[in-house]
């Protein structure tokens, strides 16, 4: 059972299809998974918490602290906690806020600080279904890379019929099921992935840069994850959290540092994926005391850092290798030549002059190359989304 020692996180929202909440956690804990829930305040009209913590065999919380006893209920610890986040039913108002990230309640709060997969399972009218205001939330969460499990056709509390039904609680959990037997497809494999820049010491105040955040690279990091890789994540400075529970990050600073740790994994990994912007040069000489303004101007002499791709591209064997191209003109040509270069199997390209894409935003619009000469576009798309692009045809070559 894939869903078996799986944490799931369920949101039960203010809709007629909350009676149903109680089968569907009744269906998870079956599978084998620890289930908590979380009600919006509407949602006690329908169901009593009572039930739901019955069947759950774990309080249910509503607000952020109990008013009672004072605790606090950490939404962000409960989005680390979890998994699987599943709101169901999903009510058109729910979906709209999270959309739009407001955030008024401890469902919404929690759904911000997620970093599991989120599934909703919506709920409600045959016209409020079909909406456009709808229809267009669900396709923003689906950018966001959440999971829309379909509503069903049926009879309808308002006794129209069509399309709003929530789906069943088993046909739910069927589809956590596959989605975790898609997403267990690596689990064995040893993925090492690079992200974020590099600083390379001028004198213990200053250093040379460049302005990755390093997001592409821990969405990467996430996805692998997801599907049951073993992550090791060399992480230069950043301020990014953990992006998965099951990875493991190596905090490094400079090109050598991420050199040496990378060069550790290397040969043992079954995939790399180089995404750091790794600076070409270093200060020759790192002062040992903060250099003091003097003089019109000031002379830093340059050496290369080690060119990490090009080393393990020579030592490369069993490894699936993928490197990353920024380039801002002759895209193409030049992605081609690095690709060649560094013996890499896939490249990633990003142009900076696609709006958009580039550092420190949260899309990104790539060009995937590989080795046999064949190129795949792909729109500009958040880059969880773009991640999952990465991963797919990364794992081709793997599997």
């Amino acid at each position: 059972m894939m869903l078996h020692g799986k944490k799931i996180l369920i949101g039960v929202t203010g809709s007629i299809a909350a009676y149903k909440s109680a089968m569907l956690v009744r269906g998870l804990i079956k599978a084998g998974a620890e289930v908590k829930v979380i009600m919006t305040p509407s949602a006690h009209s329908f169901i009593t918490p009572l039930t739901l913590s019955t069947v759950s065999k774990n309080p249910v919380l509503t607000e952020f602290s109990n008013s009672d006893t004072g605790e606090w209920n950490n939404h962000v610890d409960l989005g680390l906690w979890a998994d699987a986040m599943l709101v169901a039913p999903a009510t058109g108002n729910t979906m709209a806020k999270m959309a739009s990230g407001i955030c008024d309640n401890l469902l919404t709060a929690v759904y911000l600080s997620a970093r599991c997969p989120v599934f909703h399972a919506p709920a409600m009218d045959l016209d409020m279904y079909s909406h456009p205001a709808t229809t267009s939330n669900m396709d923003k969460l689906k950018s966001f890379g959440n999971e829309i499990i379909d509503a069903e056709y049926g009879e309808l509390a308002s006794g129209l019929i069509g399309a709003g039904r929530m789906a069943e609680p088993d046909s739910i959990v069927d589809y956590l099921e596959a989605f975790f037997k898609k997403k267990s497809t690596l689990t064995g494999k040893k993925v090492l992935i690079t992200a974020g820049p590099t600083n390379e010491g001028i004198d213990p105040v200053r250093f040379i840069g460049n302005h990755s955040s390093g997001k592409m690279g821990y969405a990467i990091a996430a996805e692998f994850a997801n599907r049951g890789a073993d992550v090791t994540l060399i992480s230069g400075p950043t301020t990014l959290d953990l992006p998965h529970p099951s990875v493991s990050r190596i905090q490094v600073t400079s090109a050598e540092e991420m050199f040496e740790a990378a060069s550790q994994y290397f040969d043992k990994c079954d995939a790399a994926i180089l995404a750091a912007a790794v600076a070409d040069y270093k200060p020759q000489k790192t002062a040992l005391q903060k250099i003091k303004k003097s003089g019109s101007s000031l002379t830093i002499e340059l050496v290369k850092t080690t060119d990490i791709a090009e080393t393990l591209g020579k030592r490369k064997k069993q490894q699936v290798f993928v490197g990353f191209a920024l380039e801002t003109e002759n895209e193409l040509e030049n992605a081609r030549a690095k690709l060649s270069r560094k013996n890499f199997d896939l490249i990633v390209l990003n142009s900076l002059n696609d709006e958009g894409a580039g550092f420190g935003v949260d899309t990104n619009k790539i060009t995937l190359l590989d080795k046999e000469n064949n190129i795949t576009h792909f729109e500009l798309k958040n880059k969880t989304l773009v991640a999952l692009d990465i991963a797919d045809a990364v794992e081709r070559r793997m599997l």
